[in-house]
C-alpha cells in the first residue's frame, strides 16, 4: 500500500523526522523513502501553485527528491529539519524550472522572428502554439555541434557573437552563420509543424 510506513534499519519503529533526517544524509535508501512518503505531498503543492497541476509541477517534485538524495551531503540536521531543506530544494527547483521557461520562450521567439523575415510564398502566418512545439519536440537535440553550443550560448547564457566567438575561439563570421543557419533550420522546422497543423 502506498501509505504503508518504510522501516529503517535497525528500527524498531516508526522513526520520528530527525531520525529520518540523520539517516537521510547517511546514505539510507530506506530513508529517502519515508522522507518521500512524508514530504512529497508538500513539495507537490508548492510546484502546483507554481505551474498549476501537470508535468512541470511533477517533473519538479522528482527533481527536488532527487536533487537532495545526490546534493545529501550538503544537508546539515542541526541546521534544521530535512522538511525545511527539501522546501528550500524545492524553492530552486522552481526557480530553475521558471529560468528554463523563459530562455525557451527567447528561443521560440527568435526562430519564430526568423520565419517572419523570410516567409515561404504560400506560407500562412505562424501561430504562437506551433513556435512553442519546436522546444516540445526537443529540436535542439538534433542540432550537431558546434551549432548547438552556440545557439545555447547565445539563447540560454545571453552572449553576445562577439563573446560567443572569444568563449569558442571560433572567427566572428563562423558564430554569425552559425546561428544564422540554426534559426533557419528552426524556421523551416517551424513551417512543416504549421503546415501539419492546418492539415491535420
Amino acid at each position: 500500500m502506498a501509505n504503508d510506513v518504510v522501516p529503517l534499519r535497525g528500527a524498531t519503529s516508526e522513526p520520528d523526522d530527525a531520525e529520518v533526517g540523520r539517516r537521510f544524509v547517511a546514505g539510507d535508501e530506506a530513508a529517502l523513502a519515508l522522507a518521500y512518503q512524508r514530504w512529497s505531498g508538500q513539495v507537490h503543492g508548492m510546484a502546483v501553485r507554481a505551474f498549476g497541476p501537470g508535468p512541470d509541477a511533477e517533473d519538479v517534485t522528482q527533481q527536488v527528491f532527487l536533487s537532495a538524495w545526490t546534493g545529501r551531503a550538503g544537508y546539515r540536521p542541526e541546521a534544521g529539519p530535512l522538511p525545511a531543506w527539501l522546501v528550500g530544494v524545492c524553492r530552486h527547483k522552481i526557480a530553475d524550472t521558471w529560468a528554463k521557461r523563459d530562455r525557451q520562450r527567447r528561443l521560440t521567439e527568435a526562430a519564430a522572428a526568423e520565419a517572419g523575415s523570410r516567409p515561404a510564398p504560400s506560407a500562412r502566418p505562424l501561430d504562437t502554439a506551433v513556435a512553442d512545439r519546436v522546444l516540445l519536440l526537443d529540436e535542439l537535440d538534433r542540432i550537431d555541434q558546434p551549432q548547438r553550443g552556440i545557439i545555447e550560448l547565445a539563447f540560454f547564457e545571453d552572449l553576445t557573437h562577439a563573446q560567443i566567438a572569444v568563449r569558442t575561439g571560433l572567427p566572428l563570421g563562423t558564430v554569425k552563420s552559425h546561428i544564422r543557419r540554426t534559426l533557419e533550420r528552426l524556421r523551416s522546422r517551424l513551417e512543416v509543424d504549421g503546415a501539419a497543423a492546418l492539415h491535420a
